[in-house]
């Protein structure tokens, strides 16, 4: 028999905030007969979809000038960055991260992480590092992980460089006696070193313990492969599976298409368990604009709307765009047919923003949808409305139903949310 599915856990990102008016359900009764607006495409997989109102985000003083460079760094990591070291990026390592450290070991990918636009955005409120702006994902405390724009290098990132004859090209040896070496000397080194110089040793070795993982990763692919050659299927696939997904690069600017092919690129991932985690950040808060809506109005200008009609509608219209690519994503895995269910079933994907309303910078109340059930840890279908807790708990409680033992809780976590559990 098949062995059960991995649990996959997939971040997904808008920044501004939501008009709360059409975001959230009217009632915990009402909620999968009659969704909201900006929820209509998820309509028909929201019995796969939970959704709580009473998330309050990272309190952000004394950055009280720097709600964006705020809302997208502290978004899973629920923790502000120092206060004494503005300039450069120190904060803490994310939720998307911890879990990479613990399951990056079995998938040739620790973990992935995509993006719609360039992290490049120059701006320091409040004096803090232009990297805040645009990362939510930190290897370390001093260590923001780069996303992948470009659906051809992430293709190439999932399935290896391709050679002018479409295979591929063949990796360097796995020298596994020099990374000993390099891991070993490095012991005798750190105690000799300051502790600023230290922490810059620790995550050099974190990027050589990530190659070991992966080289361990590639050994155990080369072993399946060889198997399923001599006709011993992998006791982790099931013949009822469904296929790979094909992707399709889309040829136009389209924003719709883009996001959508980056979708189908974190689908794919997971669906041929290449990583366990991913994030992609829709847009950044630094002048994108909706040409497909008609408007031409930078989504960050639209959010300052002081409840102008027009400007209240754009904003909806933005939100429902990024939640419709979302469901593109949802509805795509609950059509995958995976062990006894569902690529959906285990797997949990949320979508969210760091901020509540873009008009007052607020985050009391944060916008999270999540989908998919964990492999059974979630009990889906449900809007709870009156939940207690922060960004911390919510993280904490999402790794803990993914399975990844906690030896501390993240960010501002006081405790794990167990209204969301099965």
């Amino acid at each position: 028999t098949a062995a059960k599915p991995p649990v996959r856990l997939g971040f997904m990102y808008m920044p501004h905030g939501v008009i709360m008016d059409q975001f959230w359900p009217a009632s915990p009764e009402t909620f999968l007969d009659s969704p909201p607006p900006a929820l209509e495409s998820l309509r028909p997989v929201l019995d796969q979809c939970l959704m709580m109102k009473g998330i309050s985000g990272v309190p952000i003083s004394p950055f009280n000038g720097a709600p964006h460079a705020l809302e997208l760094s502290t978004w899973l990591t629920a923790r502000l960055p120092d206060a004494d070291t503005r300039s450069r990026v120190n904060i803490s390592i994310s939720a998307d991260q911890v879990m990479a450290n613990y399951v990056g070991a079995e998938t040739l990918l620790p973990s992935l992480e995509l993006a719609t636009m360039p992290q490049t955005h120059k701006e320091n409120q409040e004096g803090l590092h232009e990297a805040y702006y645009s990362h939510c994902s930190y290897r370390s405390p001093t260590q923001p992980v780069p996303a992948e724009i470009d659906p051809r290098n992430v293709l190439n990132r999932l399935f290896g460089k391709r050679g002018e004859k479409a295979r591929v090209t063949k990796t360097s040896p796995l020298d596994r006696q020099m990374l000993d070496r390099v891991l070993g000397g490095a012991k005798d080194l750190r105690r000799t070193l300051a502790w600023d110089d230290q922490q810059k040793l620790d995550e050099y070795l974190d990027s050589v313990r990530s190659v070991e993982r992966r080289i361990a990763a590639i050994e155990s692919r080369q072993q399946e492969a060889s198997l399923e050659k001599a006709g011993v299927r992998s006791s982790r696939k099931n013949a009822a599976d469904s296929p790979p997904i094909e992707i399709k690069i889309p040829e136009g600017d389209k924003r719709s298409e883009y996001m959508q092919v980056m979708c189908d690129l974190n689908v794919l991932a997971f669906q041929t368990d290449t990583t366990r985690v991913s994030t992609y950040i829709g847009s950044t808060p630094n002048g994108v604009s909706y040409p497909e809506l008609g408007f031409t109005d930078t989504h960050h200008s639209t959010t300052h709307h002081n409840n102008g009609e027009e400007k209240v509608g754009k904003v909806a219209a933005i939100t429902k765009f990024n939640i419709d690519q979302y469901a593109y994503m949802v509805k795509k895995m609950a059509s995958l047919r995976e062990g006894d269910g569902t690529l959906l079933d285990n797997c949990i994907l949320m979508w969210g923003s760091g901020l509540e309303d873009g008009n007052k910078h607020s985050r009391e109340n944060l916008p999270f949808i999540l989908a998919g059930k964990g492999g059974g840890a979630l009990q889906t279908g449900r809007f709870l409305a009156d939940t207690k807790g922060n960004q911390g708990d919510l993280l904490t409680t999402l790794l803990t139903c993914a399975g990844i033992p906690l030896d501390r809780p993240i960010g501002i976590a006081t405790k794990q949310i167990e209204a969301m559990k099965a």
